[in-house]
């Protein structure tokens, strides 16, 4: 049945993506924490200049900031949607198809935000190789993600 055939081919997507994931959470977790640690700093008696962005990364470009808050972000609702697709994945139903989908879509739209961030920020040059690492996961992840979605979406023909 084309039902179950395609049980292996989610479960080998679902494990792919929770470690993309988890890869994009350290990374992005490591940049988030090098921008606090060694972020803007002003004293008490001077003023902010003029153009101050609270999502300044000492470390990238301009569009460093939003792209590391949206692929943690993603990489979070994604983490989840790996966990919801588990209990997909043993039940295998049509029953169980409508959680695991919206949080997979919910993961997809972010990761497909913070893509757009990253095409950007590969647009503006300056940025480390870390940031090129996520970069190239969440690119990814964008395609194994709709991937996911679509593999998942073959048990809802099927009821047992």
């Amino acid at each position: 049945m084309a039902n179950e055939q395609m049980k292996p081919i989610a479960t080998l997507l679902l494990g792919l993506n929770f470690c993309m994931y988890a890869i994009v959470l350290g990374i992005g977790g490591w940049a988030m924490n090098r921008a606090i640690d060694h972020g803007f700093i002003i004293g008490p008696e001077l003023k902010l200049p003029a153009h101050f962005s609270p999502l300044f990364f000492p470390i990238g470009n301009a569009s460093t900031g939003f792209f590391v808050t949206f692929a943690l972000l993603a990489g979070v609702v994604g983490a989840a949607s790996a966990i919801s697709g588990i209990n997909h994945i043993r039940s295998w139903t049509a029953e169980s198809l409508p959680s695991a989908a919206s949080v997979a879509i919910m993961a997809w739209t972010l990761t497909l935000l913070a893509m757009g961030f990253a095409c950007k920020e590969i647009e503006l040059h300056i940025r480390n190789a870390c940031l090129k690492t996520m970069e190239a996961f969440l690119i990814i992840l964008s395609a194994t993600q709709l991937f996911y979605i679509a593999a998942i979406h073959s048990a809802a023909a099927y009821r047992r």
